[in-house]
């Protein structure tokens, strides 16, 4: 079975009821974000233990190492640390932060005026022996599936490595109007998403913003 039509059936099984962000989930969603989380690292582990492929899902490795984001941008990003959850970042100034809607979203940035203009980050426990989200496959083939079960269309599927950590970064324009950055990553056990949104007609004022605070990122504080 080649590596697409894999990833293929995978996420026709594990997407249409998963959660990776509300903004490309329906509301009958009969998941919930942690479950589905949970679902698609158990499930794509399972489906690489058992394959026969030459090449495993998971043996893709990005070689070179990206510096992490640490700009301010002349004052608009600012420093975020967080112990408990160990995160850090570089997070809007001057935005309302919310901390914690069960099954919504860990941490909430939002923009003063148009709350549609939104950061969220979420986690979900995964295996210990889940070490990276290049489990999943190839970055774009993740991406167009996300897409095509979300009525998105996909702009662009990057991934990097930072500290030794793969991330998967995703670019959308969702049907309703929304544009969205969706980040991907596994660390310490835990799966994590970071995911940006803003209109359509508001993106090109938003998107840089929203590319150094996912390029910022880092799922531990040393």
């Amino acid at each position: 079975m080649k590596n697409a039509v894999l990833i293929s059936a995978l996420f026709h099984e594990l997407f249409l009821a998963s959660a990776w962000s509300p903004s490309l989930l329906p509301n009958s969603n009969a998941l919930s974000r942690r479950q589905a989380f949970e679902q698609v690292l158990t499930t794509s582990s399972a489906v690489v233990a058992t394959s026969t492929l030459a090449a495993p899902i998971a043996s893709a490795a990005v070689a070179d190492e990206t510096p992490r984001v640490t700009t301010r941008m002349g004052g608009l990003l600012e420093p975020f640390q967080d112990g408990p959850r160990s995160i850090r970042m570089m997070a809007p100034s001057g935005w309302n932060k919310f901390d914690g809607e069960v099954g919504a979203f860990d941490l909430k940035w939002q923009d003063l005026v148009d709350p549609t203009e939104n950061i969220k980050i979420t986690s979900s426990p995964v295996k210990s022996t889940t070490e990276s989200v290049a489990l999943l496959g190839p970055v774009q083939d993740v991406g167009l599936s996300l897409a095509s079960k979300r009525g998105a269309k996909l702009i662009k599927a990057e991934e990097r490595q930072t500290d030794g950590i793969v991330f998967y970064k995703f670019d959308f324009a969702i049907d309703d109007g929304t544009h969205q950055l969706l980040q991907l990553c596994v660390s310490k056990g835990k799966l994590w998403s970071v995911d940006a949104n803003a209109k359509e007609k508001r993106w090109g004022k938003r998107e840089e913003l929203y590319n150094n605070v996912l390029g910022s990122f880092m799922p531990k504080l040393a």
